[in-house]
């Protein structure tokens, strides 16, 4: 028996956030500009920053700022 309750608010965003959402309309030219202007910033990064952990975290966090950019668009719209 779970301890907690959700409320109905937290569930439905739950379900929306472990649902697939297909791409649909300018969705997936959207989807590639940021992750093109992602690739852009990251060569960047890699060109200024010497190798390093920092720079390994740099380019990890670009990557979940890909990821949740693009999910903001499949989750919301």
């Amino acid at each position: 028996m779970p301890k907690y309750q959700i409320d109905e608010n937290l569930l439905n965003q739950l379900n929306n956030s472990y649902t697939y959402h297909s791409p649909k309309d300018d969705q997936p030219g959207r989807y590639v500009e940021i992750r093109d202007k992602a690739k852009e910033l990251a060569i960047t990064i890699c060109q200024c920053a010497p190798t390093s952990r920092e720079r390994s975290i740099a380019l990890t966090d670009l990557e979940k700022v890909v990821t949740m950019a693009n999910k903001a668009i499949a989750c919301n719209e």
